[in-house]
C-alpha cells in the first residue's frame, strides 16, 4: 500500500519566495539609500520571506489549518508591527532611523500576507491573529499559487506561477516604485526651486 503523500506536496504555497522581495525592493531601491540604507533594505527582504518559516510546522505534525500553521500567526498584521519594532531597536546596526526602520520592516513584512490573500489556493491568511484565527482573502484572488512540491514547481505548473508572479506582483511592484521614485524628483525639484 502506498503511504499518503507527504503535506508539502499537497498544499498550495504563497506568492514564491522569489516575489515577496518584489514589494521592499521597489519601495526601498525608489525611495533612495538615503532613506532605506542597503541593510535596511536587505532586511525588508528577509522580513518579506519571513512569515513563510511557518511550513517547518509541516515537519513538526502541524496542521495548515492550525494557528501555528501555514499562512496562520505569522502572517498577522500583530507580528509584522512586532517585527517592524523589533527593527526599530537595531536601528543603528541597519544605518537608519527608528520611525524609517520600523515603518518599513513593518510593511515589508505585512506585504507577505497581503500577497498571499491574493492568491487562489490555500485556506486564508489569518490576518487579524491573535483576535481572531479566521482567514482570509481578497474577493479577488489573480495570483496564481504556488505548490511547496519542487518537483512540482520546476514543470508547468511553476512556469504558470512566475507567469502569474509577474503580471501580479512585479510589474505592480515596479510600477510602485517608479511612481514613488517620480515623486521624491518632483519633490526634490520643489525644494529646490523654493530655495
Amino acid at each position: 500500500m502506498a503511504s499518503p503523500p507527504h503535506p508539502l506536496d499537497l498544499e498550495p504555497f504563497v506568492p514564491t519566495v522569489l516575489s515577496h522581495p518584489a514589494v521592499p525592493l521597489a519601495i526601498g531601491l525608489a525611495l533612495g539609500s538615503r532613506v532605506v540604507s542597503g541593510r535596511l533594505l536587505l532586511a525588508g527582504v528577509v522580513a518579506s520571506v519571513l512569515p513563510d518559516l511557518d511550513v517547518i510546522g509541516f515537519r513538526l505534525g502541524i496542521g495548515y489549518a492550525h494557528e501555528l500553521g501555514h499562512r496562520g500567526f505569522s502572517h498577522a498584521l500583530p507580528v509584522a508591527l512586532l517585527v517592524g519594532a523589533v527593527a526599530a531597536l537595531f536601528a543603528g546596526p541597519l544605518r537608519s532611523r527608528r520611525l524609517t526602520a520600523f515603518l518599513f520592516i513593518a510593511l515589508a513584512c505585512a506585504s507577505h500576507g497581503l500577497l498571499d490573500m491574493l492568491t487562489n489556493g490555500g485556506l486564508g491568511v489569518a490576518l487579524a491573529w491573535p483576535l481572531s484565527e479566521q482567514r482570509f482573502f481578497f474577493p479577488v484572488q489573480v495570483i496564481e499559487a504556488s505548490p511547496l512540491s519542487l518537483h512540482r514547481f520546476f514543470g508547468p505548473a511553476g512556469l504558470k506561477v512566475l507567469k502569474s508572479e509577474w503580471l501580479w506582483v512585479w510589474l505592480p511592484a515596479a510600477a510602485l516604485g517608479l511612481g514613488l521614485f517620480i515623486g521624491r524628483m518632483a519633490h526634490r525639484r520643489l525644494a529646490g526651486s523654493t530655495r
